[in-house]
């Protein structure tokens, strides 16, 4: 113990009699450690930020969708579909979604719809908050109640105020007018970092019962596709298969694949990957100032060899063993190595968060750096392993010099 106290010292000695080669020496591990921590971290952060905006949309949820087989057969989904799939334990709600594009008129204008048919779930399946009023649900769906839900972005354009529960809206559909209630005004969620809610001049969207569209455009007792919302402590590609199970069995379509599953999980996991990859192929790019920067330690231990040549001599003269000179040189590469890979995980943490800040002040997003202890435990244990590779050829060339032949040289 006491002889690798002496090697560190001896080391630490060396750095600071040189300090200016030994920060230059170190300015590439440093470069090399900060720019693979302050990338993964923000990679992290940005995925982080990503899955949390998605799962607000539709986390736990199960999309199934009818086949070009199945729509060319004439089979879809059917509300005795959409009540056996409710039954389901593993299911806490289901719902439909068909557009049609309406109009409308008020006292600020006409306004292009897009008139959404929904139910008997939609108030989970969209995760909307309630501003004013309620949604509608499974007895208005069932009634075909000439009920609608509008958020208070749309209300605004149509009325003036987003206080309008209780008025009424005239909606047009194929030259068909019908007279609803609004019975709920949504919050507009703000955009996020990655989703944008709303675009410039998109139509009013107006959520209905999909029973109260008979109306309008007949009678809508099919669909192309339905929304699951799973419990997220299950499988959700357990429960999904299920459904579909159910689905071919009430068809009597087992083998044909008429129902078609899109899980969320699986599209998540998609984006994930692609990000992951993105910042692993930027990230060995950073990583090749490692390998710079550990050939520098490599350069400058070999300097130190020759300037120390005589040095080295005395020391073998005097009995010192080969493995000393060589741990001598070791420990002062890997020392060096250390140190410059502290600083550059600091910097690297810094710069993350510099970073992280900029994006989230110009872009108005909110990203916060995804910084984990295996990032950086592996940083640490990368550069002490560049630090040892690299100074075992100027040690062993140390450790293998003749004493005579150091003595001579001066």
């Amino acid at each position: 113990m006491n002889g690798f106290y002496e090697y560190v010292k001896m080391a630490v000695q060396n750095i600071r009699a040189n300090k200016g080669r030994s920060f230059l020496t170190m300015l590439g591990i440093i470069i090399g450690i900060a720019s693979v921590i302050a990338i993964v971290s923000i990679g992290e952060g940005t995925k982080n930020q990503m899955n949390s905006e998605i799962s607000d949309i539709g986390g736990g949820q199960v999309y199934i969708y009818v086949s070009n087989d199945a729509i060319t057969e004439q089979e879809w989904i059917t509300p005795e579909d959409i009540n056996a799939v409710r039954e389901l334990e593993s299911v806490e709600g289901v719902s439909v979604a068909e557009s049609y594009d309406g109009e409308t008129v008020t006292g600020k204008g006409n306004f292009n719809l897009m008139v959404t048919a929904e139910g008997p779930d939609p108030k989970m399946i969209n995760n909307a908050d309630m501003k004013y009023g309620n949604y509608f649900g499974e007895r208005e769906v069932e009634e075909a109640k000439p009920v609608c839900v509008i958020s208070d972005a749309d209300a605004r354009r149509l009325f003036g105020t987003d206080d309008v529960v209780g008025m009424s809206l005239d909606i047009t559909c194929y030259d068909v007018t019908k007279s609803f209630r609004i019975a709920g005004v949504t919050t507009q969620k703000e955009n996020g970092t990655f989703v944008s809610y709303t675009y410039e001049g998109m139509p009013v969207t107006v959520n209905i019962p999909y029973s109260a569209m008979n109306e309008l455009v007949g009678d809508v007792d099919y669909f192309y596709s339905m929304t699951v919302q799973v419990d997220t402590s299950l499988d959700s590609q357990k429960v999904a298969n299920e459904i579909v199970h159910l689905l071919e069995k009430n068809h009597q379509s087992a083998g044909d694949d008429y129902f078609q599953i899109q899980n969320f999980q699986d599209v998540m996991k998609s984006m994930n990957q692609m990000l992951g990859m993105v910042t692993a192929f930027i990230s060995f790019v950073a990583g090749i100032s490692l390998l710079v920067g550990g050939i520098g330690v490599m350069n400058i231990m070999l300097v130190s060899v020759t300037e120390r040549t005589r040095e080295i001599g005395i020391r073998k003269s005097l009995g010192a063993k080969t493995s000393s000179i060589m741990m001598q040189f070791l420990a002062e590469a890997a020392i060096l190595t250390v140190i410059g890979g502290v600083i550059g995980i600091i910097l690297g943490i810094i710069g993350a968060y510099g970073i992280c800040s900029v994006i989230s002040a110009s872009m108005q997003m909110v990203i916060s750096p995804g910084i984990s202890l295996s990032t950086i435990m592996f940083a640490t244990l990368f550069s002490c392993a560049v630090g040892v590779f690299f100074g075992i050829y100027p040690a062993r060339k140390a450790a293998k010099l003749s004493p005579i032949e150091a003595l001579r040289r001066n």
